[in-house]
């Protein structure tokens, strides 16, 4: 405390290149005292974040353009219904905004505060009842819930519970995890206890096989501790660990190391098997050009793309829309990442912060391994391009990721416009 008896704040690092706009930052400004010691009121309730909403609904919107005009052929061939993707994806869409709709105008940043825990435990029982009763949906792998109605992909759920718990976990005990005092200061609350909420779900996800799943997993894992204040040089072993996880899962799994050794020799694989997916997709892009085909003119969607409303759907947007679609979507992508650490800049403290910056990277990080997969820059592991990517369970994950957001952002401190 200092002379007029006010709490003096820890001193932070000043990266990111904020310079002084970190002073009203709560990642960077927070109080030293605990939560239950300092009860500070919340801001006054405003409106939400237009530019954010907007920005995300161009998103959706393209996408269930991009979906109809994908999946029409693959619909027509296996369901007689060239409407058949588009009306789910549709339904799928108007449950979780009229859900996400009451989300936004009733929780708090209190409610996603205390809702982490709930959902962490949740996402573990949903992962071991996988590896009981899961289902592969003819994919190889089995990752799957079937609830007949709906099927649930759990691993999606455990990253967004994933975010929630380590922001709670790290607003906390941020007093700690800034200690100088290494054992029982920042590497107990700093590495060890984040770092058995990332293995626990890494282990649960790697039983399924699921090599994307680990990596997003634990990169988002670091990133939320990085931001909540975990050393450096504790960062650098945990994801030494999860990077070795992944190579341990590719050296006892034929199926992830067929994945990795078509991708390595691509030219050699064949090119009406396992590496059929891959060139069938480059060849998309590359006959995109600069304009594309035309709307709904994509020659790769008959046949050739198989399941092209899925994973390879950014495949046939370049092949349409060309260049500039693909260019279109990604600036998209840019702008609702950039608005959403713009939220977090501005949050009331720090765990909504860590929140909101959580889920703006688990987006960016998404669109960046999607793109990444369809251009062969890495091994085909079934990621889901947010928003474009037909599925019931990633949509209304990802619509509710945004209603949490948006719901923050109606106690942000900046002006909305």
């Amino acid at each position: 405390m200092n002379r007029d008896n006010r709490p003096v704040y820890p001193p932070r690092r000043s990266g990111f290149g904020l310079g002084k706009k970190a002073e009203r930052d709560a990642i960077y400004h927070e109080p030293i005292h605990k939560q239950e010691e300092v009860e500070r009121p919340l801001p006054k309730k405003g409106s939400v974040d237009f530019p954010f909403l907007m920005i995300t609904m161009a998103l959706v919107l393209f996408g269930c353009v991009m979906v109809y005009s994908a999946s029409s052929v693959f619909a027509e061939v296996h369901h007689d219904d060239n409407t058949y993707f588009i009306a789910r994806h549709l339904f799928f869409l108007l449950m979780s905004v009229a859900f996400t709709a009451v989300v936004v105008k009733f929780c708090t940043p209190k409610f996603w505060r205390d809702f982490g825990y709930v959902l962490f435990a949740v996402s573990v029982v949903l992962l071991l009842l996988v590896l009981v009763i899961g289902t592969d949906l003819n994919s190889g792998a089995k990752r799957w819930l079937d609830f007949k109605i709906i099927t649930v992909q759990p691993s999606e759920i455990a990253k967004l519970a994933l975010v929630l718990t380590l922001a709670r976990f790290m607003s906390d005990h941020q007093k700690k995890i800034l200690s100088e005092h290494k054992f029982g200061g920042n590497f107990k609350y700093g590495l060890l206890y984040p770092g058995l909420f990332i293995a626990t779900l890494i282990v649960l996800v790697a039983a399924e096989k699921h090599i994307s799943g680990i990596m997003i997993i634990g990169m988002i894992g670091v990133a939320v501790m990085f931001l909540g204040g975990t050393r450096l040089r504790w960062l650098v072993g945990i994801g030494s660990v999860i990077v070795g996880a992944a190579c341990i899962l590719v050296l006892v799994s034929e199926y992830a190391q067929a994945r990795v050794l078509t991708w390595i020799n691509i030219d050699e694989a064949d090119p009406l098997g396992s590496a059929w997916q891959t060139l069938q997709g480059l060849m998309a892009i590359g006959s995109g050009g600069l304009f594309g085909t035309g709307l709904g003119n994509s020659r790769q969607k008959y046949g050739f793309v198989s399941q092209p409303q899925n994973d390879f759907i950014f495949t046939i947007v370049c092949e349409e829309l060309g260049f500039i679609g693909a260019l279109l979507v990604i600036a998209l992508f840019v702008a609702f990442v950039w608005r959403g650490f713009h939220i977090a800049r501005h949050c009331p403290d720090k765990c909504s912060a860590l929140i909101v910056y959580g889920l703006s990277f688990k987006v960016a990080l998404q669109v960046i391994l999607n793109i990444a997969v369809v251009t062969n820059s890495m091994p085909n592991t079934g990621i889901a391009l947010p928003f474009f990517s037909y599925g019931g369970t990633s949509l209304m994950l990802q619509i509710f990721e945004v209603g949490i957001i948006l719901s923050i952002s109606r106690y942000a401190s900046h002006k909305k416009i």
